[in-house]
């Protein structure tokens, strides 16, 4: 067996009272000169950070170290996903001077590193592509040293968005499953597995020498199998990088955790998402997309040559 067995899938409608939240799951408050100049720097420049929209728990050590995921397209999303901290409705205009801003933050902050990713903007899937090769030309200007990562919606499947954004060239494609795909209907409204897989393997198709990159929370109510089912389909689209985290309830209007998976746990998948095929695999309870994103695309483009 894999792991210590998961209990059955509940229904996720439910809303039991919250699980106690365990030991290791503990993050470093903000702090730090770093992270008070940056926010300062996102403020003045009208950016917004995924880092604090959706609140993740690594923002105090990752903006202590100036690292930080832009997120383009505006802070409204047109999807509602049960996980997702990020507020919904109806976006305002795509703003076509963000790339610009962007660039300017980047080169400001003397990144090594700078992850881009977006709301969903299933009104305008073509100009939030345009937006994404536009913001990886504008670093490029102006901060020739620093590598680019996008995050990318799945653009409803559009393969002409995708060609958009491979033809700006980012050093890591990434685009998260989030979940196995029997909980898509919960998780991710809107979405579909297999759409997010095929995109995946265009990826490798149109650009075989990029990095590509995905990840998956764990404890909304996934089974043994179907995580182990997941991670080698996943696999098979020849995609790089796969990142594991622990689902944490952003308020209590959102999905509810069902299972905390203990450190030496994501150990033992770590193992198994590099037996399925994946050049690195980043595991652990507080990991996210970003998480050290630096030294992973460091690492494999360093193992290339």
């Amino acid at each position: 067996m894999l792991l210590m067995a998961i209990p059955p899938l509940v229904q996720i409608a439910e809303r039991p009272q919250p699980l106690p939240r365990p030991s290791w799951l503990r993050s470093r408050a903000p702090f730090g000169e770093n992270f008070h100049r940056l926010k300062q720097l996102a403020r003045g420049l009208e950016l917004h950070t995924v880092c604090e929209s959706a609140r993740c728990p690594n923002l105090g050590e990752c903006w202590h170290h100036g690292t930080a995921t832009f997120m383009l397209l505006g802070e409204i999303c047109t999807r509602r996903c049960g996980f997702c901290a990020v507020p919904k409705g109806r976006p305002l205009p795509i703003d076509d001077d963000e790339p610009r801003r962007v660039a300017e933050a980047v080169a400001t902050l003397d990144l090594r590193h700078a992850v881009l990713t977006s709301v969903n903007r299933d009104d305008d899937n073509l100009g939030g592509a345009r937006i994404f090769a536009q913001s990886i030309a504008a670093i490029r200007e102006r901060a020739s040293g620093c590598k680019v990562e996008v995050l990318i919606p799945d653009f409803k499947g559009s393969r002409e968005a995708l060609e958009i954004v491979i033809a700006a060239r980012p050093d890591i494609l990434n685009h998260n499953t989030e979940t196995v795909p029997e909980l898509y209907r919960f998780v991710r409204p809107g979405a579909r597995f297999e759409r997010s897989l095929e995109l995946l393997a265009w990826v490798k198709q149109m650009a075989p020498d990029m990095l590509s990159k995905t990840g998956l929370m764990l404890g909304l109510g996934e089974t043994q199998a179907q995580l182990e089912a997941a991670l080698r389909r996943l696999a098979s689209t020849g995609c790089d990088i796969l990142t594991l985290g622990q689902y944490l309830q952003p308020t209590r209007h959102h999905l509810p955790v069902k299972r905390f998976y203990s450190p030496e746990e994501f150990a033992i998948l770590r193992q198994f998402g590099m037996n399925c095929g994946f050049r690195h695999v980043e595991a652990g309870p507080l990991v996210r997309s970003s998480y050290h994103a630096y030294a992973q695309a460091e690492g494999l483009s360093t193992a290339r040559k």
